[in-house]
């Protein structure tokens, strides 16, 4: 008797175990009235899907501003005319030749500006008719006092002391790391850092600068008009080098090629002389001097206000990021986000990204994925209904069959619009193993108190 009781029991508990045990799924019909259309998620139905219009939402622009700071390197002026002074004649010169000097490739400095080439863009009559002017594929950058020159979307790039082939190597790393077309050419434009300084009985006093081949001594002496002295037994060439004077006699000069090859160097100042007393020399190195000192604390003054600014700069765009930050850790920040049910690891919230889109794949592995032991593979879902309110009732079910492996390509595609909900359903047998996990207290209980009776 007490076994019939508790079959019976038993029975009628299983014919209520969908009371005891309700779980979620996608029912075509809502209690609205309103039909769910359900689609399988395809090739030709994820392009579909992603044709709705979504605009990601964007980090704010201080996320994507630099410190750097613009301006070109600051100067003093034109050099100062020397002053002319006529001494005794000698009776004869010396010859002082500077010690030679190795050949180098040019090294970027200071001042110097770097053209930099990129692909034109347009079309083929364009490019045919030439109507594309080269300005607009070609910019020149300063290099600045910090060394650097400030590139769009790439930021400033350290180039002083480089070499133009070791510039155009750091440049196209930059590029790579930003994601920009590496296609380009870089050449110097305007060779402002490197300069020798020409005086005395010149056509012209001048500055001469130094470029991508050596400066000789003749070239600087054209560039300043040639020389003008007439009395060639008492005129020299006088050239000032790192504290050191060197003397070439004019005859001497004209008479043997190999001094007018004399390679000159950054600083050096070049002064033709017509006269023995070395004080109008004197007074025109010493007025160099100054003049390279006054200009190196200038640089020096400028480069100090320049890192004051990019600090000052890096600061505030610091304090920027982490309020914006703090403000989105306490959810201050409007978000778009897409839901997970069902069986998943979590049944939580998945921001989408800033600046692109989301698929289907990304949220449900950021959440660790289908439980393959409970979760039904074959039944994954993306509930969408229509942005109107009025049109609640409009809403598909988007089906990831995933019992094939090869769908989950798909998931990779299917990108995710605000306010979707992603459910998977639940197996079968898990089902019925929570049913029996719920009756199972009950029926020992009745069990145990059929057997008391």
């Amino acid at each position: 008797m007490a076994k019939r009781r508790l079959v019976a029991i038993a029975l009628l508990m299983l014919g209520g175990c969908g009371i005891a045990y309700q779980s979620p799924k996608v029912n075509p019909l809502l209690d609205s009235g309103a039909k769910v259309r359900v689609l399988e998620i395809t090739p030709e139905s994820v392009m579909v899907a992603n044709r709705s219009s979504y605009v990601p939402k964007q980090l704010p622009e201080v996320f994507f501003a630099t410190a750097g700071v613009g301006g070109t390197p600051r100067g003093t002026g034109a050099v100062p005319e020397p002053v002319v002074d006529f001494q005794n004649k000698p009776g004869t010169l010396q010859t002082r030749v500077p010690p030679a000097v190795p050949e180098t490739p040019y090294s970027i400095g200071v001042g110097d500006v770097l053209l930099l080439a990129t692909p034109q863009t347009g079309n083929t009559v364009e490019q045919l008719t030439g109507l594309l002017a080269a300005s607009n594929a070609r910019q020149g950058y300063t290099v600045q006092d910090d060394g650097a020159i400030a590139i769009p979307n790439v930021g400033r790039v350290q180039v002083l002391g480089l070499t133009l082939e070791e510039a155009e190597n750091r440049l196209f790393q930059r590029l790579v790391e930003n994601q920009i077309d590496p296609t380009f050419s870089l050449e110097v434009a305007e060779f402002n850092s490197k300069k020798v300084s020409i005086g005395g009985a010149v056509g012209q006093p001048t500055v001469a600068p130094i470029t991508l081949t050596p400066l000789y001594l003749d070239a600087a002496l054209a560039a300043a008009g040639g020389i003008t002295a007439e009395d060639l037994d008492y005129a020299s060439v006088r050239i000032y080098r790192n504290g050191s004077l060197y003397q070439i006699p004019l005859r001497d000069l004209y008479s043997n090629s190999r001094l007018e090859k004399i390679q000159l160097i950054d600083g050096d100042a070049v002064f033709v002389d017509t006269s023995y007393e070395l004080d109008l020399a004197r007074a025109y190195f010493e007025e160099q001097i100054r003049l390279a000192e006054f200009k190196q604390n200038a640089r020096i003054a400028a480069l100090d206000e320049l890192q004051a600014e990019v600090n000052i700069r890096n600061r505030t765009l610091t304090e920027a990021r982490e309020n914006y930050m703090t403000r989105l850790e306490l959810n201050s920040v409007e978000r778009d986000y897409v839901y997970l049910t069902g069986e998943v690891d979590n049944q939580t919230r998945y921001p989408l990204p800033f600046g692109q889109s989301a698929t289907l794949a990304d949220a449900l592995y950021s959440n660790g994925g289908v439980p393959t032991e409970t979760g039904n593979v074959s039944e994954i879902y993306v509930l969408r209904s229509s942005p109107d309110p009025r049109e609640f009732g409009a809403l598909t079910a988007w089906q990831l069959d995933g019992r094939n492996a090869t769908n989950f390509l798909l998931s990779t595609r299917f990108e995710l619009r605000p306010n979707d909900v992603i459910f998977v359903a639940e197996q079968p047998v898990t089902k019925w193993g929570r049913v029996i996990s719920q009756i199972t207290p009950s029926l020992i209980t009745s069990a145990a108190n059929a057997a008391s009776r």
